[in-house]
């Protein structure tokens, strides 16, 4: 009896350590807010009873048998067994102004550099190895970046989408900081990126449908339907947001993490048409809980459709296993329905730079990757 008595000790005192572990690292983890900050998310038509807020209430978080053995049966397929193939960017044209017009080149997952009528912006960079906050563990990468994080610069603007480690990245945050180069960011993120040694001059924060400027470029932080948090206790502490960019020629919009939602007609009918739209299309399911913030390809099509765009880049997959589908089924799923809804699809090599207002056909380089 007393053995099992000291058994039973030792055990709850493992346990009290676990827990006591786990809750301090996610304190650690979570996204620091500063005193200006609180007072700014409270006047926020989004900020309500301590947490930011969606128009479309996503469905509540349900653990059932159900929800537990689609995670545990994830598909299969969830990783590429063989190599995706990387277009190397011409690392040296950054030391040269941009070109006017219009060009995207996917980096990967739902990093973008848009060149935009003579200005460089990159959507949601992330260069490093592992979405995660830690380096030795995490989802790591399925390929490689077309150029390395140390030959990138020229980057006039980074837009950030939220908070996620696999949308906002510290390693590539600080590089480009470096560089000079401006962050626009949805509201409560200036503080994390001031502690990483960010300038504060360099970064600015928007509130939705509020604008900035860099030369004669528009930024708008739209609305979305997602949430925040990069620990355990701040979870929807900071704004998400879309991005609608405005240049004297070229209309862009990137729709950064969501589900779907009636704003993005309202973003359609204030600042369409847009001549190429970037939108998540991976990362969806099982469940309502979650494709109410990470909507399935065909809503993503839907979501292109009442922006009022003319050409779409699909984005948020063929880098990271993030979710249970298999790794190349949203691209199958996003070609079906645009051909459906008779939508121009974008669909290069990582690494391919693509001038929108003069695209040829590209091939489905995915099909026999496995």
């Amino acid at each position: 009896m007393r053995i099992f008595k000291i058994v039973s000790l030792i055990a709850l005192l493992i346990i009290g350590v676990l827990v006591a572990g786990g809750a301090t690292l996610g304190w650690w983890l979570s996204a620091p807010l500063s005193d200006a900050d609180k007072q700014a998310l409270l006047k926020s038509p989004q900020y309500e009873n301590g947490g930011f807020i969606n128009i479309e209430p996503q469905a509540a978080f349900e653990f059932t048998w159900k929800s537990l053995t689609d995670a545990l049966s994830a598909d299969s397929r969830s990783v590429p067994t063989g190599e995706i193939p990387v277009v190397p960017f011409p690392s040296k044209s950054l030391t040269l102004p941009p070109p006017e017009g219009l060009r995207v080149t996917w980096i990967g997952h739902a990093s973008v550099l848009v060149e935009i009528d003579g200005k460089r912006i990159l959507t949601d960079p992330v260069f490093s190895e592992r979405v995660s906050p830690f380096s030795f563990i995490g989802p790591s990468r399925f390929h490689a970046t077309p150029l390395k994080l140390k030959d990138l610069q020229g980057i006039d603007a980074v837009v950030i989408s939220h908070n996620h480690y696999d949308h906002l990245d510290k390693a590539t945050t600080r590089h480009l900081a470096r560089k000079g180069t401006q962050f626009f960011l949805p509201l409560g993120n200036k503080t994390q990126l001031v502690q990483w040694g960010v300038p504060e001059g360099q970064i600015q924060e928007l509130d939705w449908w509020q604008e900035a400027s860099i030369g004669s470029l528009k930024l708008i932080a739209t609305p979305t339907r997602h949430y925040s948090n990069r620990g355990t206790f701040d979870y929807k502490q900071t704004l998400w947001t879309s991005w609608t960019i405005i240049g004297p020629t070229n209309r862009l919009f990137y729709s950064g993490d969501t589900g779907y939602s009636s704003a993005f007609r309202q973003i359609g009918d204030r600042f369409g048409p847009f001549d190429v739209t970037i939108i998540k299309v991976g990362s969806y399911g099982p469940g309502d809980s979650w494709s109410d913030i990470h909507m399935p390809p065909e809503e993503s099509i839907q979501v292109h459709r009442d922006v009022r765009g003319k050409t779409m880049l699909p984005v948020h997959w063929g880098t990271f296993n993030l979710a249970y589908h298999a790794w190349d089924e949203p691209i199958i799923r996003t070609i079906a329905a645009a051909e459906i809804a008779n939508i121009n699809l974008l669909t290069p090599k990582i690494g391919e730079i693509v001038d929108v207002h003069n695209t040829g056909s590209f091939p489905h380089w995915w099909q026999g990757i496995n």
